[in-house]
């Protein structure tokens, strides 16, 4: 029978924790009466050095209920370094991994078709947004544009996809070779290129407090993902300079022939325009390829991506 581990990462979640575990407690303690999953599976919440209660609240939690494991990181590292630190810890634990978000948000009846699909030889199954009504239309349409641009890049991501997937146990030793240091796991996990499928599901609202991931977070990961996966802003930097290097040709000529015919050309304006755009095209190409290096930079310090301080078995 399967054993599933759900894993949870969680950053200052204490508003949410008691009604989640009691939510998920219910849930497995449904799969294993009908067969679906094993006695042994549990919930791991996995603590990203939350500045409130979060920990104690988890070990309180590990002590009352059977299904309850913790994982306390050093320090916090972000959601991806965080999920990603608990997916490697239980890789090799159990049949199977869930993972999802600590506000519930993702439907967790999708459980049952997702393990459905992994006992029928799937070793991914990606939990899809059947569609985005909770939403506000901003963030509707952030989210939509940022999937389509990262398709448009080069990058392989799955539509309306987040961190809501199952991998099997395969799946996340797979994970495990890929030794990055910048991560988006979105688009990490299609590389694998194991037998995978998809799950539709409506996301609820949230259950309590704020999201922890506003705006700014979200286009910081949105600009991880494009710079990690792929390489055509640099090579769009390079069409920018060939196109301004043939304009700036044939101004050139344009200006001989205007000098050879004897017409006055002020080309104030006109040059003032020039070099505040040719300048701002410098500097937009300079940051890119900045980025980049500064990516590779990282990359060869080869720092731990986490640190595990504790764990609650």
């Amino acid at each position: 029978m399967t054993k599933l581990y759900l894993a949870i990462p969680c950053y200052n979640e204490e508003e949410v924790l008691y009604d989640t575990t009691n939510k998920l407690t219910a849930k497995l303690d449904t799969m294993v009466a009908e067969g679906k999953i094993s006695q042994s599976s549990k919930i791991v919440y996995i603590d990203d050095g939350s500045k409130d209660k979060t920990w104690e609240i988890i070990s309180e939690l590990h002590s009352k209920n059977k299904y309850v494991n913790g994982i306390k990181m050093s320090r916090n590292r972000g959601h991806q370094n965080t999920l990603l630190g608990g997916l490697m810890t239980l890789k090799d634990s159990c049949d199977c991994v869930i993972s999802i978000d600590a506000d519930l948000q993702d439907d967790i009846n999708a459980f049952d078709k997702m393990i459905e699909d992994y006992e029928n030889g799937a070793e991914i199954v990606y939990g899809v947004r059947s569609k985005r009504e909770t939403d506000t239309a901003f963030k509707r349409m952030t989210a939509q544009s940022f999937y389509k641009i990262l398709s448009a890049l080069g990058a392989e991501v799955v539509y309306n996809h987040a961190d809501f997937r199952l991998m099997s146990s395969k799946a996340l030793n797979a994970l495990a070779d890929f030794k990055e240091v910048n991560l988006f796991l979105r688009g990490l996990v299609p590389l694998i290129g194991y037998k995978s499928t998809t799950v539709e599901y409506e996301r609820s609202e949230r259950l309590a407090g704020e999201s922890k991931y506003p705006l700014k977070k979200m286009l910081g990961l949105a600009w991880d993902g494009v710079t990690s996966l792929s390489m055509k802003p640099i090579r769009l930097i390079t069409s920018m300079g060939a196109i301004v290097f043939c304009i700036s040709i044939l101004i050139l000529i344009y200006s001989f022939v205007m000098w050879i015919i004897g017409n006055t050309v002020s080309g104030w304006t006109s040059t003032v325009v020039s070099i505040w755009a040719i300048g701002g095209l410098q500097l937009l190409a300079i940051g890119i390829v900045g980025e980049y290096i500064g990516k590779i930079y990282m990359e060869t310090k080869e720092r731990p991506r986490f640190i595990v301080e504790k764990e609650l078995k």
